[in-house]
């Protein structure tokens, strides 16, 4: 058994360890701050949104231009013209060719593959 001098030397001495009451710290809500920097950013979204509608609407100007010129050039182009009337007195009549026929030959049966083409040994 124990001793009694060796219990006495385990004993484990437990202090009563009260924690002491926090205070909450000052705490700052920055929605002041970030309400401004929306709105900047805002403002400049928007402003980003009118230059490009800006320039879509010049885009689409420069387009419209270009097409209706196009579209009177070729009103200028499709004027009707008239066209020479044939002559009945003098009709025309094909005349036979002077170059000779073409004599015609075999095909060879000898193909080779070179270089992605079709080449003909003979």
């Amino acid at each position: 058994m124990e001793s009694p001098n060796r219990k006495s030397s385990q004993k484990v001495v437990h202090k009563s360890w009260v924690k002491e009451n926090t205070r909450p710290l000052e705490f700052r809500l920055h929605t002041q701050q970030r309400a401004a920097q929306r709105a900047i950013f805002n403002s400049c979204v928007e402003i980003k949104l009118c230059i490009i509608e800006q320039h879509k609407k010049q885009v689409e100007k420069v387009l419209k231009v270009i097409e209706e010129e196009e579209v009177r050039m070729l009103r200028r182009e499709m004027i009707p013209r008239a066209q020479l009337m044939p002559l009945f007195d003098r009709p025309f009549l094909p005349q036979r060719s002077t170059r000779p026929l073409t004599i015609p030959r075999e095909p060879s049966r000898h193909i080779a593959w070179k270089h992605g083409r079709c080449i003909s040994i003979q």
